[in-house]
């Protein structure tokens, strides 16, 4: 499989990595990369190829769109010369493939993904969604590419991807919030500040971990751990009283409600 990255930000960093410990012969990847320190950091790094034009984008299976959204239309323009019947993946967050397709003279074999940033450590999660004209072989090239860098999940509907992005893709951000809580509250305490954040970090990652790998469902778990006139159902009280779950569920309405003005104002 012969991939052509456009981009090669972190997210393109990611993937190339993972891609690479998966044992994928790097001379088969080439970047295209506008800054020249980049390109000589990604060739010694990875080994893959790069350049700065879309000579060899016309002889590839794959093309990733790794730029960020308010570049692609413009970089769909210059690509679109250069398009036969490869497969197209876009990254961007919140374009989407209808949009792309249009800049793309109509090219229809588009798959739009929106990963998140824990893919730097291959621990990401990837929604895909896949235009109709992709086929199997192409929706598997998607799924080993994202593959490379966390679990996959494929989408029936691309309505579907506002509420992935509040979700998985904001979602990153609510986690560091709530550990920076558990943190200060640490400290509030009488914790000192390493100690605070020791004690956070290790339990959400334990408690991430735990719930990864047991056949239970969260509430349980929940329950588990929440012993009746303990000191955990006292604390469990304290934020359901605070509407706890209703303040998440509004900080995700609103996330994917922006995620859909992103949408209409990206795809103009």
């Amino acid at each position: 499989m012969k991939i052509n990255f456009i981009g090669g930000g972190n997210m393109a960093h990611a993937i190339i990595g993972g891609l690479k410990q998966n044992g994928l012969d790097m001379s088969e990847i080439t970047v295209l990369e506008l800054n020249e320190q980049k390109r000589a950091e990604l060739a010694q790094k990875f080994g893959v190829k790069v350049t700065d034009n879309y000579a060899e984008f016309s002889d590839t299976d794959v093309i990733v769109l790794a730029v960020k959204p308010q570049q692609l239309k413009q970089v769909c323009s210059d690509l679109s010369a250069s398009l036969n019947s490869q497969l197209v993946v876009s990254i961007a967050a919140g374009v989407r493939s209808k949009d792309i397709s249009r800049w793309l003279n109509n090219h229809a074999a588009i798959v739009r993904v929106m990963p998140n940033t824990p893919a730097q450590i291959r621990a990401g999660i990837s929604a895909l969604y896949a235009m109709p004209a992709v086929n199997q072989q192409q929706r598997d090239q998607a799924s080993t590419i994202l593959a490379a860098v966390g679990k996959t999940l494929w989408l029936d509907d691309e309505a579907k991807m506002d509420a992935v992005t509040a979700i998985s893709g904001s979602g990153p951000a609510y986690v560091f919030y709530f550990i920076e809580a558990l943190q200060d509250a640490g400290i509030a305490l009488g914790l000192d500040a390493e100690s605070a954040k020791l004690l956070a970090l290790q339990t959400f990652a334990g408690a991430s971990l735990l719930a990864t790998q047991s056949s239970e469902d969260i509430k349980t778990l929940r329950a588990q751990v929440t012993s009746k006139g303990g000191t955990t159902e006292q604390g469990i009280l304290s934020l359901e009283t605070a509407d706890i779950k209703g303040i998440v569920n509004k900080a995700a309405k609103a996330a994917a409600d922006k995620s859909v003005q992103l949408g209409d104002q990206l795809g103009a």
